[in-house]
């Protein structure tokens, strides 16, 4: 199995590579009353059935210790992200202060997230280095609200997703650093399909994530974004995007059989309800201005066996040819 890379990726890789030989070894928590880990766990949990019911369903199927770790993953995400997204006052303090206790090897035990995300991070040897990615990704979004290449874009994609990947594969297990670059193929995939559905939500917010550079090269221009307009310019565009999006899928997927046997339902769910994304977007004539693509629960419930099948017997093979 021969993972395709292309040019861009080369940085992105040297990134990804880079914690794997600073990784130290992990201090256990020094906790006296175990009850507060329990709660910190309980309390990740309740936050990943909120905030994404699919990603709760699709990691029931783990072991009850993997799951609690990626549940404690998914909370360090949400706080972040929410730190950005809906914090007030100096966010950048916010990010940065929050980055000191989530990184602490033995947090306050009233710090929920943070002690949950230690425990986790202990146990299955996650490198903090890719956390501390993922937060200078976040912190991006307080500065910088343009990307004039894809390079650029992938750039971003790969601190703020291809990271939460990387970490996961800590907590699944994975045969060898063969799946690395399949990780990062993966994350830059999901985050794209993110900013393709969002694009005019992300607009009203001041953010515009697609490369400058092919927008002009389809014949665009932000005046065309604030105005929502969709023309047969702005068709060709969300199909290159969409067709890029679509390949690096095809490219990533293969590398779920290289994760550990429990945690392959999780991440090929994420990948095919992501998917499936861009296909609502092409059912609503590239509208995403005014309108939100999203798959439905009846649609996803009903995709779920056939993804397990794939997921479980490695049946993704050859989709990158």
């Amino acid at each position: 199995m021969t993972v395709q890379i292309n040019a861009w990726e080369h940085n992105l890789l040297d990134q990804a590579y880079a914690p794997l030989e600073e990784r130290l070894r992990m201090v256990s928590l020094d906790l006296s009353d175990r009850s507060k880990l329990n709660e910190a766990y309980d309390y990740c949990e309740d936050l990943t059935r909120e905030h994404s019911r699919t990603f709760y369903v699709a990691s029931a199927l783990m072991s009850a210790e993997k799951r609690k770790a990626i549940r404690a993953l998914y909370a360090f995400c949400r706080v972040s992200d929410d730190i950005v997204d809906e914090g007030v006052g100096d966010k950048a303090a916010a990010v940065r202060a929050w980055q000191h206790r989530a990184l602490e090897s033995n947090p306050s035990d009233d710090d929920l997230v943070a002690l949950a995300w230690a425990d986790a991070r202990a146990s299955y040897h996650v490198p903090s280095q890719y956390a501390v990615q993922l937060l200078s990704g976040v912190s991006r979004d307080l500065t910088q609200s343009r990307y004039e290449t894809f390079a650029e874009l992938a750039d971003y994609c790969y601190s703020v997703a291809s990271t939460v990947g990387l970490m996961s594969m800590h907590i699944i297990g994975y045969s060898s650093k063969d799946a690395i670059p399949y990780a990062v193929k993966l994350g830059i995939a999901l985050q794209l399909t993110n900013i393709l559905r969002d694009v005019g939500e992300d607009w009203e917010k001041g953010r515009f994530y697609l490369p400058q550079e092919e927008l002009a090269f389809f014949g665009l221009t932000e005046t065309d974004i604030d105005h929502g307009v969709v023309d047969d310019r702005w068709r060709a565009f969300m199909q290159f995007q969409i067709a890029r999006a679509r390949s690096l899928y095809a490219e990533a997927l293969p590398g779920i059989k290289l994760l550990g046997k429990d945690g392959r339902f999780a991440i090929g769910a994420a990948a095919e309800l992501y998917q499936g994304i861009l296909d609502e977007i092409e059912s609503n004539d590239y509208d995403v201005f005014t309108q939100q693509a999203s798959v439905s629960d009846w649609k996803k419930l009903t995709s779920l066996p056939g993804i397990w099948w794939r997921a479980r017997f490695g049946k993704y093979e050859g989709q990158a040819a």
